[in-house]
Protein backbone atom coordinates (compact mmCIF):
# COMPACT_ATOMS: atom_id res chain seq x y z
CA UNK A 1 0.00 0.00 0.00
CA UNK A 2 2.91 2.24 0.90
CA UNK A 3 4.03 1.67 -2.77
CA UNK A 4 1.21 2.43 -4.23
CA UNK A 5 0.35 6.10 -2.27
CA UNK A 6 4.60 6.60 -3.29
CA UNK A 7 3.50 6.02 -7.10
CA UNK A 8 -0.04 8.08 -6.52
CA UNK A 9 2.52 11.28 -4.94
CA UNK A 10 4.80 11.18 -7.89
CA UNK A 11 1.83 10.97 -10.72
CA UNK A 12 0.28 14.50 -8.84
CA UNK A 13 4.00 15.96 -9.00
CA UNK A 14 3.99 15.25 -12.55
CA UNK A 15 0.64 17.00 -12.80
CA UNK A 16 1.41 19.88 -11.05
CA UNK A 17 4.43 20.41 -13.16
CA UNK A 18 2.89 20.16 -16.24
CA UNK A 19 -0.27 21.93 -15.02
CA UNK A 20 2.90 25.25 -14.14
CA UNK A 21 4.27 24.77 -17.19
CA UNK A 22 1.25 25.23 -19.03
CA UNK A 23 0.25 28.41 -16.77
CA UNK A 24 3.97 29.80 -17.70
CA UNK A 25 3.07 29.25 -21.87
CA UNK A 26 0.14 31.29 -21.45
CA UNK A 27 1.45 34.06 -19.07
CA UNK A 28 4.32 34.12 -21.94
CA UNK A 29 1.72 35.05 -24.59
CA UNK A 30 -0.21 37.52 -22.11
CA UNK A 31 -3.12 34.99 -21.44
CA UNK A 32 -3.69 35.36 -17.69
CA UNK A 33 -5.91 31.98 -16.25
CA UNK A 34 -7.43 32.79 -12.83
CA UNK A 35 -5.37 30.54 -9.96
CA UNK A 36 -6.99 26.86 -9.44
CA UNK A 37 -6.83 23.85 -11.55
CA UNK A 38 -10.19 23.66 -12.36
CA UNK A 39 -10.35 27.76 -13.89
CA UNK A 40 -7.44 26.60 -16.03
CA UNK A 41 -9.30 23.24 -17.03
CA UNK A 42 -12.02 25.37 -18.38
CA UNK A 43 -9.98 27.83 -19.87
CA UNK A 44 -8.54 25.00 -21.60
CA UNK A 45 -11.64 23.16 -22.52
CA UNK A 46 -12.96 26.80 -23.90
CA UNK A 47 -10.10 26.64 -26.35
CA UNK A 48 -11.43 23.28 -28.06
CA UNK A 49 -15.00 24.62 -28.57
CA UNK A 50 -15.62 26.37 -31.34
CA UNK A 51 -15.56 29.80 -31.26
CA UNK A 52 -13.20 30.04 -28.54
CA UNK A 53 -11.00 32.85 -27.60
CA UNK A 54 -7.35 31.55 -29.00
CA UNK A 55 -6.62 35.51 -29.37
CA UNK A 56 -2.88 35.62 -29.35
CA UNK A 57 -2.08 32.12 -29.85
CA UNK A 58 -0.60 30.73 -32.47
CA UNK A 59 -1.72 27.12 -34.07
CA UNK A 60 1.72 25.81 -32.83
CA UNK A 61 1.10 27.18 -29.21
CA UNK A 62 -2.29 25.51 -29.66
CA UNK A 63 -1.29 21.92 -30.44
CA UNK A 64 1.01 22.30 -27.52
CA UNK A 65 -1.45 23.16 -25.26
CA UNK A 66 -3.66 20.27 -26.94
CA UNK A 67 -1.03 18.26 -26.51
CA UNK A 68 -0.18 19.17 -22.53
CA UNK A 69 -4.00 18.78 -21.81
CA UNK A 70 -4.13 15.20 -23.24
CA UNK A 71 -1.28 14.53 -21.10
CA UNK A 72 -2.73 16.20 -17.97
CA UNK A 73 -6.07 13.83 -18.71
CA UNK A 74 -3.83 10.75 -18.38
CA UNK A 75 -2.50 11.89 -15.52
CA UNK A 76 -5.69 12.17 -13.94
CA UNK A 77 -7.12 8.59 -15.01
CA UNK A 78 -4.37 7.05 -13.49
CA UNK A 79 -4.55 9.11 -10.26
CA UNK A 80 -8.40 8.15 -10.14
CA UNK A 81 -7.55 4.36 -10.32
CA UNK A 82 -5.26 4.58 -7.28
CA UNK A 83 -7.93 6.79 -5.71
CA UNK A 84 -10.58 4.06 -6.11
CA UNK A 85 -7.56 1.53 -5.14
CA UNK A 86 -7.47 3.81 -1.80
CA UNK A 87 -11.48 3.81 -1.25
CA UNK A 88 -11.82 -0.09 -1.93
CA UNK A 89 -9.56 -0.96 0.52
CA UNK A 90 -10.67 2.11 3.12
CA UNK A 91 -14.29 0.13 2.81
CA UNK A 92 -13.15 -3.17 3.54
CA UNK A 93 -10.78 -2.27 6.65
CA UNK A 94 -12.55 -1.50 9.77
CA UNK A 95 -9.39 0.76 11.18
CA UNK A 96 -9.77 2.50 7.51
CA UNK A 97 -13.12 3.42 7.89
CA UNK A 98 -13.28 4.55 11.36
CA UNK A 99 -10.33 7.13 10.71
CA UNK A 100 -12.00 8.32 7.42
CA UNK A 101 -14.80 9.60 9.69
CA UNK A 102 -12.46 12.56 10.93
CA UNK A 103 -12.80 15.60 9.23
CA UNK A 104 -10.41 16.32 6.64
CA UNK A 105 -8.81 12.69 6.64
CA UNK A 106 -10.62 11.26 3.17
CA UNK A 107 -9.67 7.39 1.87
CA UNK A 108 -6.17 8.65 0.66
CA UNK A 109 -5.17 9.56 3.97
CA UNK A 110 -6.64 7.02 5.54
CA UNK A 111 -5.18 4.59 4.13
CA UNK A 112 -1.82 6.05 4.18
CA UNK A 113 -1.93 6.00 7.88
CA UNK A 114 -2.89 2.69 7.95
CA UNK A 115 0.08 1.43 5.45
CA UNK A 116 2.41 3.24 7.30
CA UNK A 117 1.51 2.64 11.16
CA UNK A 118 -0.94 -0.09 11.60
CA UNK A 119 -2.96 0.35 14.77
CA UNK A 120 -0.73 2.80 16.20
CA UNK A 121 0.27 0.94 18.92
CA UNK A 122 3.77 1.81 18.41
CA UNK A 123 2.97 5.55 19.85
CA UNK A 124 2.52 5.46 23.33
CA UNK A 125 0.38 9.29 22.67
CA UNK A 126 -1.21 10.86 20.20
CA UNK A 127 1.17 13.47 20.57
CA UNK A 128 3.79 11.06 19.73
CA UNK A 129 2.76 10.69 16.33
CA UNK A 130 2.18 14.26 15.65
CA UNK A 131 5.61 14.42 16.52
CA UNK A 132 6.93 11.67 14.52
CA UNK A 133 4.76 13.35 11.53
CA UNK A 134 6.98 16.61 11.91
CA UNK A 135 3.69 18.61 13.13
CA UNK A 136 5.03 19.92 15.95
CA UNK A 137 6.76 23.14 16.66
CA UNK A 138 10.62 23.64 16.60
CA UNK A 139 11.52 24.66 20.26
CA UNK A 140 14.35 26.90 21.76
CA UNK A 141 14.78 28.40 25.24
CA UNK A 142 16.41 31.67 25.24
CA UNK A 143 16.93 33.68 28.90
CA UNK A 144 14.71 30.92 30.07
CA UNK A 145 12.06 31.34 28.41
CA UNK A 146 10.75 28.86 25.56
CA UNK A 147 10.72 30.12 22.09
CA UNK A 148 8.25 28.30 19.15
CA UNK A 149 9.74 28.27 15.97
CA UNK A 150 7.89 26.48 12.42
CA UNK A 151 7.63 22.85 12.57
CA UNK A 152 9.87 20.47 12.51
CA UNK A 153 9.43 19.02 9.27
CA UNK A 154 10.79 15.66 10.57
CA UNK A 155 9.11 11.87 9.97
CA UNK A 156 7.03 10.96 7.58
CA UNK A 157 6.85 13.34 4.60
CA UNK A 158 4.32 12.70 2.42
CA UNK A 159 1.94 11.31 5.56
CA UNK A 160 2.29 15.01 6.86
CA UNK A 161 1.86 16.81 3.64
CA UNK A 162 -1.44 14.96 3.21
CA UNK A 163 -2.12 15.76 6.78
CA UNK A 164 -1.81 19.31 6.05
CA UNK A 165 -3.62 19.70 3.15
CA UNK A 166 -6.79 18.17 4.86
CA UNK A 167 -7.12 20.24 7.42
CA UNK A 168 -6.45 22.80 4.74
CA UNK A 169 -9.53 21.64 3.03
CA UNK A 170 -11.52 21.16 6.45
CA UNK A 171 -10.62 24.41 8.09
CA UNK A 172 -13.57 26.39 6.78
CA UNK A 173 -16.25 23.44 7.26
CA UNK A 174 -14.82 22.73 10.64
CA UNK A 175 -14.61 26.21 12.30
CA UNK A 176 -18.34 26.64 11.11
CA UNK A 177 -19.70 23.92 13.28
CA UNK A 178 -21.01 24.22 17.07
CA UNK A 179 -18.85 21.44 17.78
CA UNK A 180 -15.76 21.10 20.14
CA UNK A 181 -13.27 20.74 17.59
CA UNK A 182 -14.90 23.75 15.64
CA UNK A 183 -15.05 25.77 19.00
CA UNK A 184 -11.40 25.43 19.15
CA UNK A 185 -10.43 25.96 15.26
CA UNK A 186 -12.64 28.82 15.37
CA UNK A 187 -11.01 30.25 18.15
CA UNK A 188 -7.72 29.89 16.63
CA UNK A 189 -8.29 31.52 13.67
CA UNK A 190 -9.38 34.57 15.91
CA UNK A 191 -6.03 34.79 17.15
CA UNK A 192 -3.23 33.25 14.59
CA UNK A 193 -2.66 33.27 10.74
CA UNK A 194 -4.15 30.78 8.77
CA UNK A 195 -1.75 28.81 7.87
CA UNK A 196 -0.67 28.57 11.50
CA UNK A 197 -3.93 27.00 12.06
CA UNK A 198 -3.99 24.56 9.07
CA UNK A 199 -0.94 23.20 10.47
CA UNK A 200 -2.35 23.32 14.10
CA UNK A 201 -5.85 21.76 12.81
CA UNK A 202 -3.22 19.27 11.13
CA UNK A 203 -1.56 18.24 14.26
CA UNK A 204 -4.85 17.86 15.99
CA UNK A 205 -6.58 15.86 13.23
CA UNK A 206 -3.01 13.34 13.77
CA UNK A 207 -3.70 12.94 17.62
CA UNK A 208 -7.78 12.42 16.67
CA UNK A 209 -6.35 9.28 14.55
CA UNK A 210 -4.21 8.04 16.97
CA UNK A 211 -6.96 8.24 19.47
CA UNK A 212 -9.61 6.57 16.94
CA UNK A 213 -6.75 3.67 16.04
CA UNK A 214 -6.59 2.32 19.75
CA UNK A 215 -10.08 3.50 21.30
CA UNK A 216 -11.60 1.38 18.11
CA UNK A 217 -14.24 4.03 17.80
CA UNK A 218 -15.24 6.22 14.98
CA UNK A 219 -14.62 9.76 15.65
CA UNK A 220 -17.11 11.91 17.75
CA UNK A 221 -18.14 15.34 16.59
CA UNK A 222 -19.10 16.03 19.96
CA UNK A 223 -16.31 15.30 21.35
CA UNK A 224 -13.90 12.96 20.53
CA UNK A 225 -10.86 12.17 22.81
CA UNK A 226 -7.11 13.60 21.38
CA UNK A 227 -5.29 14.76 24.52
CA UNK A 228 -4.05 11.18 24.62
Amino acid sequence: MQTLHRSRDRLVGERTALINQVRAILLERGVVVRQGKRALEQYLTSLTDEGGDVSGLSPRILTLVADARAQWLELDRRIAAFDAEFAAFVKENEDARRLATIPGVGVTIASALIAAIGNAEAFEHGRDLAAWLGLVPRQSTTGGKPKLFGISKRGNKYLRKMLIHGARAALPHVSGRDTPLGRWAKGLLARAHQNVAVVALANKLARIAWAVLRSGKEFNVAGSPTSA
